[in-house]
């Protein structure tokens, strides 16, 4: 996905897909932006497509601006976001919404640190060792508390909700965080994206099962 043009455009279609099956099993309207999850997954690809079609060549250099921005608003502003709301929406039991809650707040605070540098501040993408890298000239003194937020809001919402199965996709997605973290440090926007896509199957898988009672192996 992260590897090359063919491979993001490829399973940006195929994550895609998933992700419109994944909506269509959902037995409640309460699990609709949880079963989106492949298609954002999808969508996010397929921008990233477009930023390795845009450095590929000089004649598609115009595009390399919308594929950069629109990838980063999926990585960084938008996951944040959607995936401890996505848990909220399906959660039912109060003290476990109001652990939601707090986490989509954190997520929110990121969301408006990336939006805030995604306007102002340059992004530079550049293909190196099959992969691509993102430089920027965002505050350095704020990277690792904004990683360590974006992962609190992002993957522990997993572990709170009381639908066990999630537990599941959370503990895939720590450990696929963990390996980009040790094996592809530089890369990790980009990379990171290509395992908790893969994740996606899961998605569907718990959508699917039926019924999907909150306590629910």
């Amino acid at each position: 996905m992260c590897f090359s043009l063919e491979a993001s455009f490829t399973s940006g279609v195929i994550l895609s897909s998933i992700g419109v099956v994944a909506i269509k099993k959902v037995h409640s309207p309460s699990q609709a932006a949880f079963a989106a999850v492949p298609l954002v997954f999808g969508l996010q690809q397929l921008s990233e497509g477009v930023v390795w079609l845009a450095l590929a060549g000089p004649e598609y250099a115009h595009m390399t601006n919308f594929g950069t921005y629109a990838f980063l608003f999926f990585a960084r502003v938008l996951w944040p976001l959607f995936m401890p709301l996505a848990v909220l929406l399906m959660e039912t039991e109060e003290k476990r919404r109001k652990w939601l809650q707090f986490m989509l707040g954190m997520g929110a605070i990121v969301a408006l640190y990336y939006s805030y540098c995604l306007l102002y501040l340059q992004v530079t993408p550049r293909i190196m060792d099959h992969h691509i890298q993102y430089n920027s000239d965002y505050p350095k003194e704020f990277a690792v508390i904004i990683f360590l937020i974006y992962i609190f809001s992002a993957i522990p919402p997993l572990f709170v909700s009381s639908i066990k199965r999630t537990r599941l996709l959370g503990t895939l997605m720590l450990i696929s965080c963990i390996i980009t973290g040790i094996f592809y440090l530089e890369y990790l926007t980009s990379v990171w994206c290509f395992f908790a896509a893969v994740l996606s199957v899961v998605v569907l898988w718990i959508v699917k099962e039926k019924p999907l009672p909150q306590n629910n192996e």
